[in-house]
Parts: structure tokens; sequence; C-alpha cells
């Protein structure tokens, strides 16, 4: 195994890759676009902020699975393009927590007492005492964009100077915080109240330009802001106007749009503002932690599957799919059946689950996964199933429901594609799937080995005539189960066998007058 390394990373990190015979290939000083020499072979990447992984490289990655930012941002990745490919996308969103709420104190403190104008009026050869004069930040309001690990960590920082913290942020669960140490608003009244404001989420197309002209100026006068999340959710020329016309107290930013900052920048020439170089993870302690736990992470992915952290997959944490594992197997087996028995181009896929069965997300990537292979000839997996079968022109429902079913949890799989079909499938008490429910006939068959699904005319001798084909070709039958339907005069019939039959006793078999259809599944149990 292979994994390329284009950013710095610590010595201890690196020797978990050496000590488990993962190669490493150092592109630390390479020029990285899709021509780079590596990409077709390496199986891994681990990159920082200084790599751009866009489309164009990605696409050329045929052996890669699993790329690893070291560090929380992830915007110099093309997610979609990772996603589409099949990637898993890796981040450590703990490692630099401390110290990015560490540098963003260390901001908001710079700012209420002119540390560095301070600094930099003694070099060059003042004692300007009265002209930086400083404010507290006791009883000041900080109002914190984004209630994440890193948000967090300031307002408890905060809270010890006995600010006012004031919160925004649409996806937090208000019973994760406590009403007497922080007050949640609305972004624009947050905005308008604070003293102060710390920025700690994602650059996404919601947040690019959050704050432009208009919503800086809804700031108070003396008010100041600070950003050590991403570059670009302050629009940069916007601020350096607003600062020159002096409508806030002052800013401090640690990330840019561009890094590193251009020449031409407007931010370089405005006032009441401190720049610092991308330094809010940039301590000893975070470098080390960021580089050792994005190499377990990749580590324990490439050869154990484990996943920690991946932000393109609808769970973090590995176990979680472990303690759902006989529900995933019954997912791809009823996808297999599906993938076999389903005619013509698919136009949707719906997807039931019922009961205990609250994880329906990878329950469902599970069955498409199975579903959609060898149906697109690119590799299908968790990671990726859905963008495919979006752009199959599938329609997607994917549904949880607590109702009552004669089962304690249950999956209900819909095809429709020339023909329109329902297979349901259970794990009962002992952990092996079932199905319960073959397109309206209900039987219970266990999801494993060879199974022939026959259906066929509900008329006397058909047992006979499937019986005697097997008996002359010497075919042991291991269970052979059958259900009637009143209403339509057909019946339902699955055969297991020891092993797989050939293609010429199946053909002799849909000869049978009686046989509506004729289908060997192996179900790799």
């Amino acid at each position: 195994m292979k994994v390329i390394v284009s950013d710095p990373l610590s010595d201890d990190g690196l020797k978990i890759f050496y000590d488990n015979n993962i190669d490493v290939i150092d592109a630390t000083n390479s020029i990285i676009d899709e021509n780079y020499e590596h990409i077709p072979t390496a199986n891994a990447w681990v990159i920082r902020s200084g790599t751009t992984l866009d489309a164009n490289i990605i696409s050329k990655a045929d052996k890669l699975v699993v790329i690893g930012r070291a560090g929380v941002g992830i915007d110099n990745i093309d997610i979609s393009a990772a996603t589409r490919k099949g990637v898993v996308v890796m981040n450590t969103p703990d490692a630099n927590t401390i110290s990015a709420a560490e540098h963003t104190m260390a901001l908001l403190l710079s700012l209420s007492r002119n540390v560095s104008y301070g600094h930099r009026s003694i070099l060059n050869g003042n004692w300007d005492r009265h002209k930086f004069i400083g404010s507290e930040l006791r009883a000041k309001s900080l109002g914190i964009i984004g209630l994440g690990k890193i948000g967090r960590e300031v307002m408890q920082r905060a809270l010890g100077f006995n600010m006012k913290i004031l919160g925004f942020d649409p996806f937090i669960k208000e019973e994760m915080l406590r009403p007497d140490e922080i007050e949640l608003l609305d972004l624009n009244e947050l905005v308008e109240k604070s003293d102060f404001i710390t920025i700690h989420i994602p650059l996404t197309n919601d947040t690019k330009n959050l704050f432009d002209y208009e919503m800086l100026n809804k700031m108070k006068k003396e008010a100041r802001i600070i950003n050590v999340a991403r570059g670009g959710i302050i629009n940069e020329s916007d601020l350096a106007k607003v600062l020159h016309e002096g409508n806030i107290g002052g800013a401090a930013l640690d990330v840019f749009e561009n890094e590193p900052i251009e020449p031409t920048n407007p931010l370089l020439g405005a006032p009441n503002l401190i720049l610092t170089p991308h330094l809010g993870g940039s301590t000893k302690e975070a470098k080390a932690g960021v580089s050792t736990a994005i190499c377990n992470q990749i580590k324990n992915y490439l050869i154990n599957e484990d996943l920690e952290n991946a932000v393109n997959f609808p769970m973090q944490d590995s176990s979680e799919l472990k303690g759902i594992s006989s529900f995933l197997d019954l997912a791809d087996n009823l996808g297999v059946i599906h993938r076999n028995i389903s005619e013509g181009p698919i136009r949707s896929v719906e997807i039931n689950c019922y009961g205990t069965l609250d994880q329906i997300k990878p329950i469902s990537l599970s069955f498409l996964r199975s579903l959609l292979q060898d149906r697109v000839p690119e590799r299908v997996n968790f990671i990726n199933a859905e963008t495919i079968a979006k752009e199959l022109g599938i329609e997607l429902s994917i549904n949880y429901s607590t109702s009552d079913s004669n089962y304690s949890n249950l999956i209900s799989a819909r095809v429709v594609a020339k023909n329109d079909i329902i297979f349901e499938g259970s794990v009962f008490n002992d952990d092996l799937p079932r199905l319960v429910n073959l397109m309206g006939y209900k039987m219970e068959v266990n999801l494993k080995g060879t199974l022939l699904f026959i259906q066929n005319d509900d008329v006397p001798g058909v047992v006979g005539k499937v019986g005697t084909i097997l008996g002359k070709n010497k075919i042991n039958i291991g269970a052979y189960l059958l259900s009637q339907h009143s209403k339509e005069k057909l019946a339902f019939a699955v055969i297991r066998f020891d092993s797989p039959i050939d293609d010429a006793l199946i053909s002799e078999l849909k000869d049978v007058e009686e046989l509506k259809f004729v289908n060997q599944i192996q179900i790799n149990s």
C-alpha cells in the first residue's frame, strides 16, 4: 500500500505508516497537479492546508480509497469529486481544537488591549501610552458564530473573563448548552448586540462572504471581529472598506481567501487590523496531534476498513457500523436479489425501515451499493452509491417508521424498473438475515448459499416436474420452500442447493411451460 504525503507531518505520525509497512511517497517539495507521477498508484493521500486536491487530480487517482486532512478544514478538497470516485475523506476535528481556541483568545486580547499596535509603536521609537488605551473584556458581549468544539472551547475561556456570551448555530442542540452561560440568538441579532464577534464555522456556499459590507455595517461602531476559521467567510474588500470608513472598531484575521496573502490584498493598508499567517493550529502540540491522529485513521482504514471522522460518510464511527452489521448484510443481500431480478433501467428505489432500524442511511447505502454493481463501470461503495444512483436518474425514497409489523425489525426494498418488485427481510435473534416477503409471497428464507427463485402457475404437477429435472441431473436439494398467492393463481418457490447449478440446467427449467421465471442467485453469507 502507498500513501502520498504532500504537506509536512510529524515524525511520530510518519512512523505509524513505516511500522505498518505502508510505503510513504514524500511529495512535500513536489508540484501537485493532475500530472504528478504517483497519483495513479496511490491508495491514500494525506494533506494539510498547503495542498489542494481538485476534481482533475482525484479523477486520475484510480487506486485511491482515502484522503486524510490533518486538521479541520476540508475546503481544499473537492468532496463531490472524491465521493463520486468512492474515496473516503477524513479530517481530525479535535486535534487542534485547543490550539485554535487559544489563538482566538490571543487575538481577542490583542484587539482589546492594542498589543500589536503598542509593540509596533515602541519599535518606531514612540511611547504613546494614551494613544493605545484599551478596553476590558469583563461584561462585554462576545458573539460566537458556530458552537462546535472550538466555539465551545472559546466560550469556556471567555466565561473566565466574565464576558457575556451570545451564540448562533442553527445546527446545535440547545440541550448541549447551559442557558446560564450562553444566550442563543439569530445571526442578525447577534451581530447587532455583540462587542466582539468570533467565527467558528466551515466555508460553504452558504457561508462564503457571510460578512459582506451590509453585514459588517450591522456591527456596533466599536465592535471588533475575529476569524480563525476559514478565509472567504469575511469579504476582504468589504472589511477593508469598513475599517477605512471607521464603521467598526477593528478586526483580527488568521485566515484568508488566498494564502499566502497577496501583496495587492486591500487588507494590507487597512487600519485597526491584526493579521497572522494561519497560526490557529500552529502549536507544537497541535501539529504533533493532527499528524498522529490522521496517520492512525488512515492506517486503520487501509488495514481494517475502520472509519473515523469520515466527512462524506453518514456514520463517523465504524463501531456503529459493526453494531448493525447483520442489517447491513440483509440490505446487501436484498440488493443482490433485486440486481438479478430487476429488468431494464431502474426508475426508482424505495427503502422503508421499520421497528428498531433507525440507521436508515447506512442501510440504504448498503442496498444501493449492491443493487448498482455491474450497472456502471466504476466501483460502487458506501461513499458514492447514492451519488451514482442520482446520476442514473433513479428516484430515491428512504424512510423510517416505528409502525407495528409482524417483525421487530423489517427492511422493505422496492425497485421499479421494467418490472415492479418488492422484497422484504428481517434479522431474527440468531442474527441471520432472512427473506420474509418475496413479491407478496410470505415465507422465511435463510439468505445463504445458492438460491433458485421460481415463479410458476399454481397448478398440479409443477413441483414434480422441477424435482424430476433436478433429480435427473443429480442435484441435491437442501431446502424447497413454496408459497401460494390465491388471487393471482401463482406460486413462488425458493430452492437451496449445496453449490451453483450450470446454465444448461437453468435453461432446461426455463423451458417448463408453467414456470414464469427462473433465477439463480448466489448469496455471500
